[in-house]
């Protein structure tokens, strides 16, 4: 994005940025594009962020919305919004639903301070400010806008708990700041359970709020600095209309000069006309004002350091990949690459403490403890790639902080949609299982692993959990007990084979057995003479009427319809085309499902139905493994024309650029692994299924010293088939390959052709794995 920079001090500030930068340069930071997925429903946030990390510092454009007016805004910032309301620190990256945006701030100049945001149709009416696209810059870990009713330049840099501002006032105006505690996404009155602020004596401000969100009861507490003085300040309770003014405001013992607690809290920082940018460091904790403290010092520095620290951070984690494509697809790529970056986040202080599923205090002694965990999405794509280019955060931090959830869980079981340590009960399934199995079977072993399998398998087991009290006694959800039944009985069961898969690797004969037999469980939900995955009753009959394009809340499918669902079993697609009649039938139904005429069906009801080409969904996950399913059926051609459709028509380097919200990654992660040519259909079968490139060469630069290159022959438009594949220099006959391979380091090099090659991966030996067979 370009930038408008009319104040002098801010031209010289970023002149000297750039002066002291490294000589280097990596060429996936500059390619990356934060504002793609900012504008309709790709929900992701233009701010900055390390690389996993606590902050999230990002502008929002409007709090205001309630319930499901929020949709829109889930990141806090929508591409064709007027106006910023202010910058907060925590947002969720591409979430289907919102919360968060924590601590507002926002800069105001002038002798007129007002303390409510305003209407976006009438400037002047709060402290909102009109901004121009044009003076926006936007890069991992730093963003920057000129607020023009403010005459503000504001800029934003992040550290891995900590987020800076720099404001440069128009010179000769008053200098002042408002620190909204009111203000969440996805806001409702009542929302704010409790807040507080106190004025310490070495000029810090701190304190804590409580909400009840989308997470029941949860704690956020704040530390924050200022590079001037304070001339003066208020503390405004909107609900009780009490304002605590200067620094004779009642305090309670000695360490505060000011302090006021409440549900609807304002502050007011006056700094007078400043002779430089004024910077504010501010720093969070889920545990208290000592943890936002303590997080505060632990990153020492001025805006231009942290914004350097952070970049060379990026510059490190965007390195895993090195990747020559047409322009459009290397930003696209490298911005996938970096949104699949920002989250699992780090939810534990500096000193290890942070709180837990239970709502209590836990101390994390030797790893960092990780939150955001959205499961349902992020288990088929998202983390198997950090298997490969973050494997030690996977081990270290990320499974471990899923079984220590689990520990904590007053229910048992493993985090289902987590964030801030704090359980939703988003969404369906026990998908924390295949992101563990995945990992261990892979060789990631920085965990216990019986703690973990016992974790797993707790899980599985907990009967009042999502009908599994029924889908144990069964073998399926009955619809008429559990909503959801048709998608909750195969997801459960491609989740049990993942146990069967990782106890067997143990040696745990009794477990393994138990639970592959759980793994043919997807037979119970499918329908043999209509070929649909359908929800049955308790009495074994299916549900009746049956529509299979029909998608409502609450009914047979989560998000979805039958068409969607009845692929949903990557444990056993082999089985799946023996029970559809075979392989001619099953691309029969592939290609009826891409091909489905839309026109009469009406799906603005369903948010996150996005994407659609025919009955294929890109824009919600079960969807996103379909079009590999032709390898299974022996016409890998077919997957590698689809796989150009779906990213022709899915994916820009534009603010509107996603057709779905990114889901923490999962839309990011597919179009990476995608890009270069394979993809985890089956997480837990330690292969990818072979697809086609849309990158002429990539370099994954792995952890463990090797490369493993991607490179493609003819790679246009006028080629889009895959005539010939090999991998170290020797033809490659099956349609798949290894985690193994990729880790070995090597070259899998693709030679494209005009026509399709339907020879190659066609056998039954050289298709991708099935636990049945074919």
């Amino acid at each position: 994005m370009s930038s408008v920079r009319p104040l002098a001090s801010v031209a010289l500030s970023a002149l000297a940025l750039i002066l002291a930068a490294p000589a280097f340069a990596s060429p996936g930071y500059d390619a990356v594009d934060p504002m793609i997925g900012t504008s309709g429903g790709g929900h992701t946030y233009p701010g900055a962020s390390a690389p996993f990390g606590m902050v999230q510092l990002s502008p929002d454009t409007d709090t205001s919305c309630v319930i499901r007016a929020c949709y829109a805004h889930a990141a806090g910032y929508q591409y064709d919004d007027p106006t910023i309301q202010g910058f907060s620190h925590t947002h969720f990256s591409g979430a289907g639903h919102s919360d968060l945006g924590d601590f507002l701030v926002m800069p105001v100049s002038g002798d007129t301070v007002l303390l409510e945001p305003g209407d976006p149709a009438k400037p002047g009416s709060g402290y909102r400010s009109r901004f121009d696209h044009k003076t926006e810059e936007a890069h991992p870990g730093y963003y920057a806008v000129t607020l023009s009713d403010a005459h503000v330049r504001a800029e934003m840099a992040a550290g891995t708990r900590i987020g800076v501002h720099r404001y440069t006032f128009q010179s000769g105006d008053a200098a002042h700041l408002i620190l909204d505690l009111r203000t969440s996404l996805y806001n409702y009155p009542g929302k704010t359970l409790w807040s507080s602020i106190r004025l310490r004596p070495d000029g810090t401000i701190t304190g804590c709020r409580q909400t009840r969100g989308w997470a029941p009861d949860r704690v956020l507490c704040f530390a924050m600095r200022f590079s001037a003085p304070l001339k003066d300040h208020a503390f405004v309770s909107t609900e009780t209309d009490v304002a605590y003014k200067g620094f004779q405001g009642p305090g309670r013992g000695t360490d505060d000069l000011a302090e006021l607690q409440g549900r609807a809290i304002v502050a007011r920082f006056d700094f007078g006309t400043l002779a430089k940018p004024l910077e504010v460091k501010v720093a969070i904790s889920s545990v208290d004002e000592a943890g936002a403290i303590a997080n505060l010092d632990s990153e020492p520095g001025d805006f231009d350091a942290v914004r350097a620290k952070t970049k060379a951070a990026w510059e490190q984690a965007l390195g895993a990949v090195d990747l020559d494509a047409p322009t459009a697809m290397k930003t696209n790529l490298y911005t996938a690459l970096y949104h699949a970056l920002l989250a699992p986040s780090v939810a534990s202080d500096v000193d290890g403490r942070y709180r837990g599923t239970d709502n209590q205090v836990h101390e994390a002694k030797d790893f960092t403890f990780r939150s955001t965990f959205s499961l349902w999405d992020t288990f088929r794509a998202e983390h198997p790639l950090l298997t490969i280019i973050q494997p030690e955060k996977t081990n270290a931090d990320f499974i471990r902080s899923l079984v220590e959830s689990q520990k904590q869980s007053p229910f048992g079981i493993l985090p289902v949609w987590q964030y801030q340590g704090r359980e939703t009960w988003c969404m369906i399934g026990y998908h924390a299982v295949p992101v563990i199995a995945d990992a261990y079977l892979k060789g990631i072993k920085g965990f216990d692993a019986d703690e973990a399998l016992k974790a797993m398998v707790a899980s599985a087991t907990y009967g009042p959990y999502g009908g599994l009290v029924d889908y144990m006694k069964l073998g399926y959800v009955p619809i008429d007990k559990e909503p959801e039944a048709a998608s909750k009985t195969v997801e459960y069961a491609y989740d049990d084979w993942t146990i069967a898969q990782m106890a067997k690797a143990m040696g745990k004969a009794d477990i393994a057995a138990t639970f592959t037999k759980r793994a043919g469980n997807w037979r119970n939900g499918f329908d043999p003479k209509t070929g649909w995955v359908r929800a049955r009753l308790s009495n074994g009959k299916f549900r009746e009427p049956f529509d299979p394009v029909s998608i409502k809340y609450g009914s047979d499918y989560t998000e979805g319809n039958a068409w969607q669902y009845s692929w949903f079993m990557p444990q056993d697609e082999g089985g799946l085309i023996r029970a559809l009649g075979g392989d001619a039938k099953t691309v029969a139904k592939l290609d009826a499902m891409f091909g489905y005429d839309n026109s009469k069906l009406d799906y603005s009801s369903s948010e996150d139905i996005a994407g659609l080409i025919g009955q294929y969904i890109h824009g919600n996950e079960p969807s996103h493994s379909v079009a590999y399913l032709y390898s299974y059926a022996g016409q890998p051609w077919r997957t590698q024309e689809r796989l150009k459709q779906i990213v022709d028509s899915q994916y820009k380097p534009t603010p509107d650029g996603f057709e779905g919200n990114d889901d923490l990654g999962q839309m990011s992660a597919w179009l990476m692994f995608t890009g270069l040519g394979f993809y985890p259909v089956t997480p837990g079968s330690l292969q990818y299924v072979i697809g086609r490139p849309f990158v002429d060469h990539a370099t994954l630069n792995l952890p463990n010293g090797k490369r493993f290159a991607i490179v493609t022959e003819g790679l246009g438009d006028a080629h889009p088939y895959v005539g010939k594949v090999t991998l170290n220099g020797k033809p490659l006959t099956k349609g798949f390959i290894t985690h193994a391979d990729i880790e070995a380091g090597g070259e899998l090099r693709f030679t494209m052709s005009a026509t399709p090659n339907k020879t190659w991966a066609t056998a039954k030996a050289d298709r991708p794995f099935s636990m049945s067979g074919y």
